[in-house]
């Protein structure tokens, strides 16, 4: 008697494990994760970064030569590549690769988009004033002009021409007619169109962008 009704209360908890009336087991559906919204603007709707702290990185010991350097820059409005040119910024062409493998760019911001003309970043302030805590110099020829898709290296108006530290630019304007005092670092190889759509995202008066464009992760490639 003992034993019959142990084995009959089993059986009831068994039961009592199932689902639906018809003593099939149910399982629980996996939530799915949220759908990336998009902006205004067309790009992943994202939030500003917190900005990071100034300076810190130390400059590579010497330029770069030999092999091909390129650097992709993902955002949340795309991917773009720059191509870099060895001969004309040795020396700024070494820091930026040695800043990206650094993740120095990683989580950035552009800050300053004027429509028709440049969208810059690379401070990890924010607030265009930072940098990597170093300096370089590539001094660019004197017929140097600044074309659509063409990557230079912002400086402050009292430093001497071809300065660098590690806030660049990208011209969007068919000329954007600046002095030869902005080291070239190279040309947008692929993904102009993306470098065009966050040009357009951009207040011409305050120079602010409109929406937040995150720079989420800069690589090197070589060939």
């Amino acid at each position: 008697m003992r034993l019959g009704a142990l084995i009959a209360l089993a059986a009831l908890a068994l039961a009592g494990c199932g689902g639906g009336s018809d003593g099939e087991t149910t399982t629980q559906e996996a939530t799915p994760a949220p759908a990336a919204t998009t902006s205004a603007g067309g790009c992943e709707a994202v939030e500003t970064p917190a900005p990071k702290a100034d300076g810190g990185q130390q400059a590579p010991p010497e330029p770069l030569e030999g092999k091909a350097y390129s650097l992709v820059v993902e955002t949340n409005c795309g991917s773009f590549t720059v191509g870099l040119d060895l001969a004309a910024a040795p020396n700024t062409a070494a820091s930026l690769v040695a800043l990206a493998e650094s993740s120095f760019f990683d989580g950035l911001i552009f800050h300053r988009i004027v429509p028709g003309f440049v969208i810059q970043g690379g401070d990890p302030t924010g607030t265009g004033t930072g940098g990597p805590g170093y300096k370089t110099v590539d001094v660019p020829p004197a017929g140097t002009s600044y074309t659509k898709g063409i990557v230079a290296m912002a400086k402050a108006g009292n430093e001497a021409p071809g300065t660098s530290g590690s806030q660049f630019f990208v011209v969007t304007a068919d000329d954007a007619m600046l002095p030869p005092e902005y080291a070239v670092v190279g040309k947008v190889t692929a993904g102009l169109d993306v470098v065009e759509k966050i040009g357009t995202l951009g207040d011409s008066a305050s120079q602010q962008p409109l929406e937040p464009i995150v720079i989420e992760r800069v690589t090197v490639e070589t060939g």
